[in-house]
Formats: structure tokens, C-alpha cells, sequence
């Protein structure tokens, strides 16, 4: 999916031979490009079916897929490894890489253009001093690190999720949570009760307890889920958000 996601911005459509089927999936939506892309073909990745398009280039993430990797190297086909990137400054490189290697250098400072008014825009915007705000995932997980924390930090949020209340899995308890009592909590997912088991956690009638303490606001954050430019489009999700429990807080007295 992440390597969908620039594969489409840089390359011409006419020369996009397939992209994953996360591209499109509905099921939920995990991709930024599922209203964009529509009438290209969709694949699972095995050796076969990416043989069967007869590409020129496969471009992946590296080291996902091993046995595709392997099967594709020891036929020929070229393969364009991508490295994760877990900062803004390794999106700039990787970025620049991509449209380097795809042949589409101005479509690269093009995305990174766009990425710096966002930043700029973020970091205008944001309300001071930052809203102690955690970000809770469906199954508990509490965002912290990477990518996410700069966009957080950018957009005026401070992430005061409690490292050291982390389960061995990753996962807050809910009584952190409240224990925490953030100025905004947001639920990263859909308010709708019962879309899934993984979201049960955020429709938690405990949570209630922090009802006249925190903000509690459910958000869709589909571009956090590859890093690449068009995750900054989170920055203003996430500024919107903190205005907004800021702005409750002072009338509340709670600031």
C-alpha cells in the first residue's frame, strides 16, 4: 500500500501496470489514493500475478514480501527496494529518491512543496501552549513516536500518552487513560459503535468518567498510515482539533 501511494503521484497512470489491492479496498479504506484511482488493476502480490503484467520495474517496500523479493530478483525482474521512513526528514529522502529513480524529479519537489506549506500552515496555526492530547487506536493502541509525534508536536498537540503504562503489546489500558485525563483524547477511527471488535475499546462506557475533563473527538487519520508527503494532511486534523479543546477548555474554566 505505502509504495502505492507514490507510485501513484509520480508515475503516469498509463504506465501504472498494477497496484496492490489495498489501493482500493473499502474494507476499511487505508488508502489516501482509493477515490483517485479507480480503473487501475488491483493485485494480492504473488510471483505469478506480477508476472502475468509483465513489469519493467516492481517497486517495494524493503524487506516485506521475502519470497517475492526472492522469486522476482532470481528471475530478472527489477526490483526498487523503498525505506521506511519514521521521520519528516526521511520523507524528504525517500521522496526525493522515488522521483529520482521513477524519472519524476519535479513531481518529487512538487509533493515536498505542498508538504512545506502544510508544515508551515500546521505550525502557523497552532494553539500555544500545546493541548496535552493522547491518540487512541482501535485495540488501545496509544500513538506514540514517529512520524505522528512530529505532526502532533507541529500542529500544537503535546502526546502525553504514558510510555510507562504501555502493555507488553503496545497497548494503554483505558484506566491510563483517565488516570492521564488529557486536555484532548482522540479516537483514531469510526464513531460508529460495533464497525469492528479492534474499536470497541474507544466506545468504552469508562471513558465517560472523563466527561467535563477532556475533549473527547473521534477523527479519521488515514494519511498517518504511510508515511509520505500527504500525511501532513493529518497536521490539520489534528490542529482543528486541538483549537477546538483548547477553545472548550477556557469556556469551561478548565484553562
Amino acid at each position: 500500500l505505502c509504495t502505492d501511494e507514490y507510485v501513484y503521484r509520480l508515475v503516469p497512470r498509463a504506465q501504472i501496470a498494477g497496484l496492490s489491492f489495498e489501493a482500493l479496498d473499502r474494507r476499511p479504506v487505508v488508502s489516501t489514493i482509493v477515490d483517485r484511482a479507480g480503473g487501475i488493476r488491483t493485485i494480492r502480490p504473488s510471483t505469478e500475478t506480477v508476472l502475468s503484467l509483465k513489469p519493467d520495474l516492481v517497486v517495494m517496500y524493503a524487506g516485506t514480501n521475502p519470497r517475492l523479493h526472492a522469486n522476482l530478483k532470481k528471475l530478472g525482474i527489477a526490483v526498487l527496494d523503498v525505506p521506511w521512513a519514521t521521520t519528516l526528514a526521511q520523507v524528504r529522502s525517500v521522496t526525493t529518491m522515488l522521483g529520482d529513480k521513477l524519472g519524476a524529479p519535479d513531481k518529487a519537489r512538487a509533493l515536498l512543496a505542498d508538504m512545506d506549506q502544510k508544515i508551515a500552515a500546521a505550525r502557523a496555526a497552532a494553539p500555544r501552549p500545546p493541548v496535552g492530547t493522547i491518540l487512541y487506536e482501535p485495540n488501545g493502541y496509544a500513538s506514540m513516536g514517529g512520524i505522528t509525534d512530529e505532526l502532533m508536536a507541529l500542529s500544537g498537540l503535546r502526546n502525553v500518552a504514558p510510555p510507562g503504562m504501555l502493555t507488553r503489546t503496545g497497548t494503554l489500558p483505558v484506566e491510563a487513560v483517565i488516570a492521564t485525563a488529557p486536555e484532548l483524547l482522540i479516537l483514531g477511527g469510526e464513531a460508529r459503535v460495533g464497525s469492528s471488535r479492534a474499536y470497541a475499546v474507544l466506545h468504552h462506557p469508562a471513558l465517560a468518567a472523563l466527561k467535563g475533563r477532556t475533549t473527547m473527538e473521534f477523527a479519521i487519520l488515514t494519511p498517518l498510515l504511510c508515511p509520505g508527503p500527504w500525511s501532513l494532511d493529518a497536521a490539520k486534523t489534528f490542529g482543528d482539533l486541538g483549537r477546538k479543546a483548547r477553545a472548550l477548555a477556557h469556556a469551561a474554566g478548565r484553562n
